[in-house]
């Protein structure tokens, strides 16, 4: 399971409200009801990535100890994994399992490896041209390997764990400086017939294969749009945080026939890594700030059927299933639950 300490861009965070407590309550729900073995710590504040990975451990959890740096450049990004580098190998020597992920998508989530001010506009440059497409990418994967080494060095000199890197496959990653070969892997519409057997080939590598990044919404045909999953949301043009959905979409947390909802999107990628060889694989995410379940009023304003948590967040008001807590299951819940208890 993934577990968000919060994004940092521009110095806010995306999860406002960090109670130590709460964390250690949701990271033993995560063990003990999802029948979890291993948990992704993932967010962009070293303090809190130590506070929650330490919890994790202490309960039992292999942790994948993940800085997600956002809109940093290269060196702020180094900065940011020496800090965490040795607040993982602190928490390593007292004996946790622990893996340290040297970023997420770096090329498309962060500056100086495509133009673009933005996600969006980093990927659009590079694959809106399709005679330059290829050239772009043979680019691409030069600059984020040059990195890459630097960066798996740096960690190294600090951590002496495992070492992964959660990465695109357009990126072209050399995985000679890492331990794990990891994959953010999300199925679409588009690529469904195919994705069996390109988990199958990328299983066959000599080092472990990982998968991270994978998960979808509550609304119908969320699990057909693969990374376009969010698109559906209208974000505040100065500070860019979610507003509400731009239509109405319908709630299908479980999924019908021939819909793939949240419930059987996951279900299905899960057995689809069992089977095919992959040695972990994280759903992305148990619970998604700034997206709360709003049952009332206009559904455009239930911001929870685009959101990726497998729970739904509760403004102001505690839970049925655990009274203790803001939020409650969804039915991919109890489908992951279902799947890791087996």
């Amino acid at each position: 399971m993934t577990y968000d300490t919060g994004f940092v861009v521009h110095g806010q965070t995306s999860r406002e409200h960090f109670d130590p407590a709460v964390v250690r309550r949701e990271l033993a729900v995560i063990r003990d009801d999802l029948h979890c073995n291993a948990v992704q710590i993932i967010g962009g504040d070293p303090h809190r990535l130590e506070l929650a990975a330490g919890a994790a451990a202490e309960l039992g959890l292999e942790v994948w100890f993940s800085p997600y740096p956002l809109e940093l450049d290269p060196e702020q990004i180094l900065t940011l994994f020496r800090d965490c580098a040795t607040r993982a190998e602190r928490l390593r020597r007292q004996g946790a399992t622990v893996v340290f992920v040297a970023g997420v998508e770096l090329s498309v989530m962060n500056r100086g490896f495509l133009p673009g001010e933005s996600p969006e506009e980093r990927v659009e440059q590079l694959v809106s041209h399709p005679e330059r497409r290829a050239e772009a990418m043979r680019g691409l994967g030069v600059r984020i390997n040059a990195f890459l080494g630097e960066a798996a060095a740096t960690v190294r000199e600090r951590f002496h764990g495992r070492l992964t890197y959660a990465s695109i496959q357009f990126e072209q990653v050399d995985w000679a400086p890492f331990d794990i070969v990891t994959f953010e892997l999300i199925r679409s519409a588009e690529i469904a017939d195919r994705f069996r057997e390109a988990v199958r080939i990328l299983a066959q590598d000599t080092k472990p294969l990982a998968v991270t990044g994978f998960g979808t919404a509550a609304y119908r045909g969320a699990g057909d749009r693969g990374g376009r999953v969010l698109d559906v949301v209208e974000h505040d043009p100065k500070t860019k945080t979610p507003v509400r959905l731009n239509g109405v979409y319908e709630r299908d947390e479980a999924g019908q026939a021939g819909q793939a909802g949240q419930a059987a999107y996951l279900s299905e990628l899960l057995e689809v890594f069992e089977t095919e060889g992959v040695d972990s694989a994280f759903v992305f995410l148990f619970a998604l700030p700034g997206y709360p379940h709003r049952p009332d009023g206009d559904p455009r304003d239930d911001l929870d059927r685009a959101g990726l948590g497998i729970v739904k967040l509760l403004e102001g008001r505690r839970g049925q299933t655990y009274p203790d807590m803001e939020w409650e299951p969804k039915a991919a819940f109890e489908a992951v639950a279902q799947r890791y208890r087996r």
